[in-house]
């Protein structure tokens, strides 16, 4: 498209509100359930999607970035736009961006940037499906995100921390601020689980639109959950009742609270309603509200429920990848979503030695991230992927070792051949059946592990 890296924002909704208008406002042509956080929306998005599928309604699903190809970032019906409609899509709206740009050349506003073009390609993909409804992960925050010119009828936020601070701020109650926008009046807010000071400003935002609200922990949460073989056994109680024997095929207390939160959102959506909001005073307080019961009106079906989760997915976000030895691929790139995934390692998997491999973009705390791995990796090899974004080895090299020991830390230069390494380390012992690799540190360092480990060949 020739519109500049990814990463560099100019934060407004000017342009891609302009452009959206000119394509006749596809956002509009369906409902939308959106979703912000700073961890776990991918996954969430995903979850609500596959229950909204298993009830037999045509779904466009928009999520960010993608593991391979772009492709995946605009989904009807579970499976990502062929290569054709990808391009008749651009074609179709090419035209207008084009104006666009042009009207904006003397403004100061500039070209629309790669991501605006490519959520407008998105609604107009799920309005030309045309789709019952769309599941728009944001891309970035929420208030002046390019997604927040869709208002979502179910406004979903999963658990905030400090990331993009750049963009967002460098405290929680800032981020919470620029998520908080994508709740709109006549929404309903279905909350993850927050800091106190991320949910009170939830709250104060619900309080001032007059919106709905279910607090995870509050009207719905997760009951009990069980290890199980290639995920978890878990209990939900929704906002109209208990869903109960639920298998879902992903690892770690975090993921039942996405699925807890992902059931919320399509009750919410279904008409299970939610707890109306009581004013700033009270929400503020974080009030429990109206309570639910079970067995109500608007409780889903229980069997479509744990179908719907039976097939979820959640491409490299603790994804086994390889057995002998295992090899785990995960997306966790701040510490707070890297302590969630050292919590499931060390619940579900029964490593007695595990080797990292690790590349990271620079303006991440990549300290932080590295003192969460710490405990779990006997050793760790650190490299780079295939972003310009990616810290040099030589430079994460001297990060690592100053939280491992120089014993501890090895170095490659590409990443195939650190995964080589890390292999090879895992198995020195010669207990190859409790040996283990975990490639993490972004979404593009798994991106690039599941293209050279062929995964999509091997499944």
């Amino acid at each position: 498209m020739g519109r500049g890296v990814e990463w560099e924002i100019d934060p407004t909704l000017d342009r891609v509100r302009d452009l959206v208008e000119l394509l006749g406002e596809p956002q509009r042509a369906y409902p939308v359930i959106h979703v912000a956080g700073t961890n776990g929306k991918s996954s969430t998005a995903r979850l609500i999607e596959s229950l909204l599928r298993e009830r037999g309604l045509r779904t466009g699903l928009y999520t960010s970035p993608e593991l391979t190809t772009l492709r995946e970032r605009i989904a009807v019906d579970g499976e990502p736009v062929s290569e054709e409609r990808f391009v008749e899509i651009w074609e179709d709206v090419r035209p207008y961006a084009e104006l666009i740009d042009a009207k904006n050349a003397d403004s100061g506003l500039g070209r629309l940037s790669f991501f605006e073009v490519l959520t407008a390609m998105a609604f107009a993909a799920f309005a030309d499906a045309p789709v019952d409804v769309a599941v728009v992960e944001v891309g970035m925050g929420g208030s002046w995100d390019a997604t927040n010119v869709a208002d979502g009828q179910v406004a979903v936020v999963t658990p905030i921390g400090l990331d993009h601070t750049r963009y967002l701020g460098d405290t929680v109650e800032e981020i919470a601020g620029e998520k908080a926008g994508i709740i709109k009046p006549g929404a309903v807010a279905v909350l993850a689980q927050q800091p106190v000071a991320a949910a009170e400003v939830l709250l104060r935002r619900v309080a001032e639109t007059g919106a709905a609200v279910a607090r995870e922990g509050i009207e719905f949460g997760v009951l009990h959950r069980d290890l199980a073989v290639g995920g978890q056994q878990i209990g939900l109680r929704g906002l109209r009742g208990s869903y109960e024997e639920i298998f879902l095929p992903l690892f770690g207390e975090h993921q039942a609270s996405n699925a807890a939160v992902a059931l919320a959102a399509v009750e919410a959506f279904a008409g299970g309603g939610a707890t109306p909001a009581a004013g700033l005073e009270a929400a503020t307080r974080i009030a429990p509200g109206q309570e639910f019961t079970g067995g109500g009106e608007g409780q889903l079906d229980p069997a479509l429920v744990r179908s719907g989760f039976a097939k979820a997915a959640s491409p490299g976000r603790l994804e086994v990848v390889r057995t002998g030895p295992t090899v785990l691929l995960d997306a966790a790139h701040n510490p707070a979503g890297t302590a969630a995934s050292v919590q499931t390692i060390t619940e579900s998997f029964a490593f007695s030695r595990l080797v990292g491999v690790f590349a990271a973009a620079a303006d991440k705390d990549v300290e932080g991230v590295l003192e969460q791995l710490e405990p779990v990796l006997a050793a760790i090899v650190v490299t780079r992927n295939s972003s310009p974004r990616s810290l040099p080895p030589d430079e994460l090299y001297d990060i690592a070792e100053g939280i491992f020991g120089a014993d501890r830390v090895h170095r490659a230069d590409r990443l195939d051949d650190a995964i080589d390494r890390a292999i090879g380390l895992a198995e020195e012992t010669g207990e190859y059946q409790g040996a283990g690799v975990l490639v993490t540190g972004s979404v593009v360092t798994v991106g690039d592990a599941r293209v050279l480990l062929r995964v999509e060949e091997n499944k």
